[in-house]
């Protein structure tokens, strides 16, 4: 499977990342949709129709030996045969916590190394936080946490948090007042260069087409369920032990939420079997629902998504994306 390259350039102070020379046509495809949509078959296909290569924007599957529980499936890179080179899985140990700084960071390696290669880049997953930050290229700052000042702004609202923005700089960048938390990042971010010099990043453009892969939800939550049984039949349990065994400590595997938190309580004695399948299984559905509760706010805040049914034969999926590149 394909290695990380090294890199051609490097985010840091005053560095500016060169775009896209033709900017009439597609630099990027993204595939995304909620869990157990069939997103990654779908985008491996693609990939080899395009002779191209996948991106991973999926948050927990960059970390090794979480394999069963972010649910790789690696074999789904194999299409008749051909191997799919992908990036960004398997680039960390369990137990670290990854950003979305990182993430944009060694997504826009990723982004200008298959270009070099004269391909188009593929992007595929579920993450929205992720793909958006490379989608509307947030401006994100490698700023470290200020405890502090996060209990000083702890219980305000968000036009409260706004107005203290404010006070720090003329505000250009709307997407930092949409939420609190990011509001409340935007402050701590705003406090740190108020103290030390501002790096200035430029990013590729990225002019990318967008296709969602739309599951009924009956069909979701039936596929979450089954999928569930099968990989704790498949193992996810060891799987976890083994995490545990090897120093991954029980309160980071439960950091990461969903399969790696329900499951390492189970293991460690906190709940049965019973309780963790029950726990997890609504924590998956209620995942997914706000799964696509982001996608739909990403097209409320202007991307444009392609939606396709789930249902369709992988060479239609294929077949329209064709259609939309043209």
């Amino acid at each position: 499977m394909q290695k990380q390259r090294s890199s051609l350039y490097s985010i840091g102070k005053n560095v500016s990342l060169r775009a896209m020379s033709n900017t009439d046509t597609y630099n990027l495809i993204t595939i995304l949709g909620p869990t157990a949509s069939g997103k990654t078959t779908f985008a491996a296909h693609l990939a080899k129709t395009l002779n191209t290569e996948i991106i991973s924007g999926d948050s927990r599957q960059l970390y090794r030996g979480m394999d069963i529980g972010t649910g790789k499936d690696l074999a789904d890179y194999t299409v008749d045969g051909v191997d799919i080179p992908y990036h960004l899985i398997d680039i960390k140990d369990a137990g670290y916590k990854y950003s979305v700084f990182e993430f944009q960071k060694d997504f826009f390696k990723a982004f200008e190394d298959i270009h070099s290669r004269g391909k188009l880049p593929l992007l595929c997953g579920g993450t929205g936080m992720y793909i958006e930050s490379v989608l509307r290229a947030f401006d994100l700052k490698d700023v470290p946490p200020n405890l502090e000042l996060r209990a000083q702004l702890d219980g305000k609202t968000l036009p409260e948090l706004v107005e203290i923005l404010e006070s720090y700089k003329v505000l250009h960048n709307t997407s930092d007042t949409e939420t609190i938390r990011r509001c409340i990042r935007a402050i701590e971010i705003a406090e740190f260069y108020r103290h030390n010099e501002e790096e200035t990043i430029e990013l590729p453009e990225v002019k990318a087409l967008v296709i969602g892969v739309d599951i009924d939800r009956d069909l979701r939550r039936e596929k979450i369920t089954k999928r569930l049984k099968s990989r704790l039949q498949e193992g996810m349990i060891d799987e976890v032990k083994s995490l545990i065994e090897g120093g991954c400590a029980p309160e980071d595997l439960i950091y990461y939420g969903l399969e790696y938190k329900f499951v390492t309580q189970h293991v460690i004695g906190e709940l049965t079997f019973d309780e963790m399948f029950e726990k997890l299984e609504i924590a998956i559905h209620q995942f997914s629902k706000r799964q696509m509760t982001w996608f739909r706010g990403m097209e409320k805040r202007g991307t444009k998504i392609h939606w396709v049914d789930a249902t369709l034969p992988t060479e239609e999926k294929v077949a329209r994306v064709k259609e939309l590149m043209q």
